[in-house]
């Protein structure tokens, strides 16, 4: 294995050349880009670091990089030590937003229309920001006068779209992804707990040097459950789950080489597998080709949806999470509602669910995550891997995941 791609000055250069176009076709004369504990850590597209504050980033002059610990600055500081060119020179400690509003006024950016990205930014487990309310509040009321605008859509637009080097930090980490599937194959089996398979997927994984997205992975194993997300025994005293005959092994990896981030859904099978999960297989794979087979530049991210959606449309199948979703950041989403009139999931709402559709051409250099899930009743399968918009078509970066795994 090779050591993680770095990212080079010049890349720098090209991320901020263009965040100040988009600043000044929307008449900003600064950026504030939050970080915070924001799963999509977007402060790190302008600094290539992730110090869990926020960056003051002026139309013209040096932007600072603001954290919560001389920690983290020191940490920053023996990187360049060590030969790692730092983006930012400038990183300070601010412990609160109205110290973050001084270096706003010490920039002149006080005086105008200043953008913020994170506000009202949406990503998975993070439906209302990644600002912490307390911060802004300080923030906003020592600035009294300026306006703000938030621009999170439009920023996470110019992320979508990745150069050279951020490929070259996709495709190693789904090298990763691919090394920690076929680790996963090898150590389920009937008798093996849930821990088992978490530690050694994560294992493989960090042995690339590189990070994990939160949460890391999702995971869940039976013959027929709805149950997704973290292990509950990660965040609660409970046994984790033995496998048995009959069961899937289902995992969502998602490893990130900086703050490149890809997914894989891998699943395996301890057949006998019952005829319900057979056909989700069938269908789920079927998804996955038709969305290879229409995914090219040009298109609508609704019509690369509309080709997913159509194998579940003919069996009967419906989809429990996204078919497919854009990673870097997970911005765009595609879970059709399709067969869901007459399922009842037993989950109380307390208003209405208002997801947000949006609407984006297929580019070149674009990332998607592939993940499409059959359900039917509380069966589901789920299959899958990272998928790169390419001049003339898609590329797929991931072989083991994209089908069932059967033991």
């Amino acid at each position: 294995m090779t050591s993680p791609p770095v990212l080079s000055l010049a890349e720098r250069d090209r991320r901020w050349t263009g965040v100040r176009s988009l600043m000044r076709e929307r008449g900003l004369g600064g950026l504030v880009v939050a970080g915070f504990r924001a799963r999509e850590m977007y402060e790190s597209y302008i600094s290539d670091d992730y110090n869990e504050g926020c960056v003051v980033f002026p139309l013209e002059g040096d932007p600072v990089v603001l954290t919560w610990a001389h920690l983290r600055v020191l940490r920053a500081r023996w990187s360049a030590e060590r030969g790692h060119p730092l983006w930012v020179d400038d990183y300070r400690v601010a412990t609160t937003g109205a110290h973050a509003a001084g270096v706003v006024r010490e920039k002149g950016l006080a005086n105008g229309r200043l953008g913020v990205v994170g506000l009202k930014s949406s990503a998975p487990t993070e439906l209302h920001g990644a600002i912490p309310a307390a911060w802004w509040q300080e923030f906003t009321g020592a600035l009294a006068g300026i306006e703000f605008q938030d621009i999170s859509e439009e920023f996470s637009h110019l992320m979508l779209v990745k150069s050279a080097e951020e490929i070259a930090q996709v495709r190693y980490a789904a090298q990763a992804a691919e090394a920690a599937c076929r680790m996963i194959a090898e150590v389920v089996e009937p008798g093996v707990g849930e821990e088992v398979v978490m530690a050694e997927a994560t294992r493989e994984m960090l042995r690339f040097g590189i990070g994990l997205r939160y949460p890391m992975i999702v995971m869940n194993s039976g013959p027929a459950t709805l149950s997704w997300g973290p292990p509950r025994w990660t965040t609660r005293g409970e046994a984790p789950r033995i496998l048995a005959r009959g069961d899937l092994m289902q995992s969502e990896l998602m490893p990130m080489c900086g703050n490149q981030e890809i997914q894989v859904q891998m699943t395996v099978a301890l057949d006998p597998i019952d005829a319900t999960n057979v056909k989700c297989e069938r269908v789920a794979r079927a998804s996955y080709e038709a969305g290879l087979k229409a995914l090219r530049p040009g298109i609508q991210f609704s019509d690369l949806v509309a080709a997913m959606v159509e194998p579940l449309k003919v069996a009967g199948c419906w989809s429990y999470t996204p078919l497919v979703h854009s990673v870097g950041p997970h911005f765009l989403a595609g879970r059709p509602r399709v067969n869901m009139e007459k399922v009842d999931l037993g989950v109380r709402f307390a208003g209405p669910p208002e997801p947000r559709e949006r609407k984006a051409v297929m580019k070149p250099g674009m990332v998607l995550a592939f993940e499409p899930n059959a359900c039917l009743d509380r069966h589901r399968m789920n299959l899958g891997g990272t998928v790169i918009v390419t001049e003339t078509g898609c590329e797929e970066l991931n072989t083991i995941p994209t089908r069932v795994t059967h033991k």
